[in-house]
C-alpha cells in the first residue's frame, strides 16, 4: 500500500544519498498523431485491455525528481521492453503537488508536465494503453475530511484542468485515474473504508475530477476516467455510499494485494511464504465484493495495483514458483469478471522493503521473466 511504499523508498533514497536530474527538461517534440478517440464506452474500452505494469516510484517520487527514490531516469527503451513482453497497459503514477505553485492558479511546473508527457508518449508510441493519476497527494494535501475540502477542492480542480488541457488531443489509449488511495493517514479505518463523512468527501473528489475533465471538451468528453473508493479499498464499508457511475465513459479503479499474508513481507505470525491454495477463498471473496457492488451493476472495473513481494524461503531459495501459482489463482478470478490488472513494480528486487520489482530498469531486462511470462500467458489463452 502507498504508505509502505513511500517509507521504504525514502529510506532507500537516503541510503543512496544522491539525486539525478530529468533526462530532458525541454518540451516534448510535438507529435502529429496521439491516437484516435473512437467513442467507445468505458465497458467497451476496458474489455479490449489485457494486463498491465506500473512504473512505480519514479514520477510519483517525493523529492527533486523521478530519481529521488533510487530509480533511474525512465527511458523509451524501458517501456519498449515492457510492451514487447506483452503488457498492453502502462500505469504511470504521478505526484503533482510538489510541482504546483501557490493559489489561486496552482500552476504545474512546465518542465514537470513536459516530462510526464514525454513518458506518456513512450507508451502511446507502442500502441499500448497509458494511465496517469494523482499519486502521493494524500501524503500531503489531498485529505478527504470535511474541514479540509475548502482548501483541497480548488487545488484538485486546478490540477485536473491543467492535465486534461495538456492531453486534450490524445486518443482513447490515454486514461485518467482521478485519485490514488485517498484517505486520512493514521486514522483507525485508514485502509478499511474510512468514515461516512470521509467517503462522502471521496465521492465529491470523484465528481470534481469527472466534471473538470469533461468541461475541457474535445476528446476529454469521452475519455475513459477511473474513479475510486476511499483508499481504493474493497470492503463492505468502503463501498457504503460509494457513487460508482457518472457517465458511460467512467469506470472504477481498485487495489487488491490479496491475501496480505502472502503478498507482503509483514513479519507477522500470520505471514505465509508458500501458495498451496488454502487462502484462495480470500481472493474469491474480494472479487465477489467487486461483483456485488460494481460489476453486477454493469460498471467496468480495473485493478490498477496488485502484486506479491519476493520472499526468501527456509532453504535460501526465493518464492518465484509460489508467486506464479498465486498469479494463476488471482488472475484466474480477475479474468472471470473481465477485470484487467496492473502489476505494482517499484524496481526493488534485492534491497529495500516491498520487493515488488520484476523488471530491472537499469539493465532493461526482467529480474523475474518467469513471473512476467506467467502474467502474460494468463491472457494469451
Amino acid at each position: 500500500m502507498t504508505v509502505m511504499k513511500k517509507s521504504g523508498a525514502v529510506l532507500l533514497a537516503a541510503a543512496i544519498g544522491t539525486m539525478l536530474t530529468f533526462s530532458s527538461c525541454s518540451a516534448p517534440e510535438e507529435k502529429a498523431n496521439h491516437g484516435e478517440m473512437r467513442g467507445l464506452t468505458a465497458k467497451e474500452l476496458i474489455a479490449e485491455m489485457k494486463t498491465g505494469w506500473n512504473l512505480g516510484n519514479s514520477l510519483d517520487s517525493i523529492g527533486k525528481d523521478e530519481t529521488a527514490w533510487g530509480n533511474p531516469v525512465t527511458t523509451k527503451e524501458m517501456i519498449d521492453a515492457v510492451s514487447a513482453q506483452g503488457f498492453d497497459i502502462l500505469r504511470i503514477p504521478v505526484t503533482w503537488g510538489q510541482h504546483m505553485g501557490k493559489a489561486p492558479d496552482y500552476e504545474i511546473e512546465p518542465e514537470f508536465i513536459d516530462r510526464v508527457q514525454e513518458v506518456v508518449d513512450y507508451g502511446i508510441e507502442n500502441g499500448i494503453y497509458v494511465i496517469i493519476d494523482t499519486h502521493h497527494e494524500p501524503d500531503s494535501w489531498l485529505v478527504p475530511k470535511p474541514e479540509s475540502m475548502e482548501k483541497v477542492e480548488p487545488q484538485f480542480t486546478a490540477l485536473w484542468k491543467q492535465v486534461a488541457e495538456r492531453f486534450a488531443d490524445y486518443g482513447d489509449h490515454l486514461v485518467f485515474e482521478g485519485i490514488n488511495e485517498v484517505r486520512t493517514k493514521g486514522s483507525p479505518n485508514e485502509w478499511n473504508g474510512g468514515t461516512a463523512e470521509e467517503r462522502e468527501c471521496v465521492n465529491k473528489l470523484n465528481k470534481i475530477f469527472v466534471d473538470t475533465v469533461r468541461k475541457t471538451g474535445g476528446n476529454n468528453e469521452k475519455r475513459l476516467l477511473l474513479i475510486a473508493t476511499y483508499a481504493h479499498c474493497i470492503t463492505d464499508s468502503g463501498f457504503d455510499g460509494f457513487v460508482a457511475k457518472y457517465d458511460d465513459y467512467t469506470g472504477v479503479a481498485l487495489h487488491a494485494y490479496t491475501p496480505y499474508s502472502f503478498t507482503y513481507h509483514s513479519g507477522e505470525n500470520y505471514e505465509t511464504f508458500k501458495w498451496d491454495g488454502r487462502e484462495k477463498s480470500s481472493i474469491e471473496s474480494v472479487f465477489g465484493l467487486i461483483d456485488k457492488y460494481v460489476i453486477s451493476k454493469g460498471i467496468p472495473v480495473m485493478i490498477t495495483e496488485y502484486g506479491a513481494v519476493r520472499k526468501q524461503l527456509e532453504d535460501n531459495t526465493y518464492n518465484t514458483d509460489e508467486v506464479i501459482k498465486w498469479i494463476g489463482d488471482y488472475l484466474g478470478e480477475a479474468k472471470k469478471y473481465g477485470i484487467p490488472c496492473v502489476w505494482w513494480d517499484n524496481n526493488y528486487y534485492n534491497s529495500g522493503n516491498e520487493l515488488f520489482g520484476i523488471f530491472d530498469r537499469s539493465k532493461c531486462e526482467w529480474y523475474c521473466k518467469e513471473i512476467a511470462d506467467a502474467i502474460v500467458k494468463m491472457y494469451s489463452a
